[in-house]
């Protein structure tokens, strides 16, 4: 009897493995919609893995700065890990593809370039020690300007806030002035009349509140940065089969989740805009043909440096639409 009974507990039992802790460290804010899909995600891996495996995020820089993630999570310092895929373009310079301006126009060009961007990331993680689960981007950049744009010619003679070198090439293609202001001190440029007009998300506007002097954004797309969130190989390799399938499975979700609410943000982002009193409005068809164009050539400059890799992303991106 005994016997019977002890053969069908261990039958019909689940499978239980003590349980793995992992640290993942991301250097966005707690509130940021990427910190809540993550703590989304670490909770169904913990779920699915019938906490087998319990992941607790450390956001806003609190583990690594954001900087130095990648490198703690290559050396094991923590698990997992998040960053914006272009602080990887030293190393990996494949990884900055999705912010060359003016390429990518819309979530599903987005969507396109992750797809053949990601099978050349893997290898170059899979090279470092690392794993790659998804990518999620940011809501796309945009035209914020105190007076209207029409085409190229509105910018000549005006300054542009800039604080890259793909901002400074833009603004001197658009034969604007470059004015190197950091985002928290925007208002008090524009306040002093130092600036006309910028390229960022609407997203960014609205936590930076930037109605006032600013009159127009244009959802001109000019590119969707990404965000990607990694592992440390050698730690997933040493998870029982059952809880690494619990975590690429809840990877694919969050990817999914991640990029529903990146466009809902943008939407909502847009929306708060307009109720501050920005007019908001596409970019002319005169203006648009003049954003591809630089694409164009931003897209055969970067191919020219990145080599061979950047023609395995941009042949098919440009003949499979």
């Amino acid at each position: 009897m005994i016997r019977a009974f002890l053969l069908a507990a261990f039958t019909v039992a689940p499978m239980v493995h003590a349980q793995t802790q992992w640290k993942l460290a991301t250097g966005y804010r707690a509130e940021s919609f990427h910190t809540r899909n993550v703590v989304q995600f670490a909770q169904d891996v913990e779920r699915a893995s019938s906490g087998a495996l319990r992941i607790e995020v450390h956001a806003n820089n609190a583990l690594f700065k954001l900087g130095d993630i990648p490198q703690a999570v290559q050396e094991g310092k923590a698990q997992a890990g998040e960053t914006i895929m272009t602080s990887l373009v030293k190393g990996m310079p494949i990884a900055g593809a999705d912010a060359i301006p003016f390429v990518v126009r819309s979530y599903a060009d987005a969507r396109r370039m992750w797809d053949l961007q990601r099978p050349l990331i893997e290898g170059h993680f899979a090279r470092k020690g690392l794993k790659a689960l998804y990518a999620v981007p940011w809501p796309p950049q945009g035209l914020f300007s105190i007076t209207p744009v029409r085409s190229s010619a509105d910018f000549k003679g005006t300054r542009m806030r800039t604080y890259n070198p793909a901002t400074v090439r833009i603004a001197e293609m658009l034969g604007a002035t470059t004015v190197d202001v950091p985002m928290v001190e925007v208002n008090r440029a524009l306040s002093a009349g130092q600036l006309d007009s910028m390229i960022t998300s609407a997203l960014t506007g609205v936590e930076n509140q930037v109605w006032g002097q600013i009159r127009h954004y244009y959802g001109i797309n000019a590119w969707f940065p990404k965000n990607i969130v990694f592992v440390n190989l050698q730690a997933f390799e040493a998870l029982p089969p059952a809880v690494r399938q619990a975590v690429t499975t809840a990877a694919s979700e969050a990817e999914a989740r991640g990029w529903a609410m990146s466009q809902a943000v943008a939407d909502e982002s847009v929306g708060e805009l307009q109720r501050k009193g920005i007019k908001v409005d596409r970019a002319s068809a005169e203006l648009d043909t003049e954003l591809k164009r630089l694409g164009e050539r931003f897209s055969r400059e970067w191919v020219r440096s990145v080599g061979g890799e950047a023609n395995q992303i941009f042949i098919p991106y440009y003949t499979q639409r």
